[in-house]
């Protein structure tokens, strides 16, 4: 990705509805903020919550909400970039112990995610 094309604000994660769809709320800076806004995780896709793949996607969901719900993070926007169900894409970063973690990947890392491109 060229770094000229990518956004990065504050955040706090609100819901997570899935292993890889998040509603934050984003401080844009100077007291402005967008206020439960649907988050698609880039670059992943978790199992769903329906259908077979129902027991693998409550336990990716779960270790998402486990990690994020109610935390800050940090959101690493793709530049006015959509997916068709009207999410913006991003990658979702928390701190640990002075480091960021990139969340997307640690999904992937603990086999709860795989990586698609889309």
């Amino acid at each position: 990705m060229i770094p000229n094309k990518l956004y990065h604000y504050r955040a706090i994660v609100v819901n997570v509805y899935d292993g890889d769809t998040i509603n934050v709320n984003i401080d844009l800076g100077l007291s402005t903020w967008i206020n439960d806004e649907k988050i698609r995780l880039a670059r992943i896709n978790a199992p769903e919550l329906k259908g077979k793949e129902r027991e693998k996607g409550l336990k990716s969901r779960d270790f998402l909400r486990d990690l994020l719900l109610n935390k800050k993070v940090i959101i690493q926007t793709i530049k006015d970039r959509k997916e068709k169900y009207g999410r913006y894409l991003a990658e979702i970063w928390i701190e640990d112990k002075g480091k960021y973690i990139n969340v997307n990947d640690l999904l992937v890392e603990k086999k709860l995610a795989k990586y698609q491109k889309y």
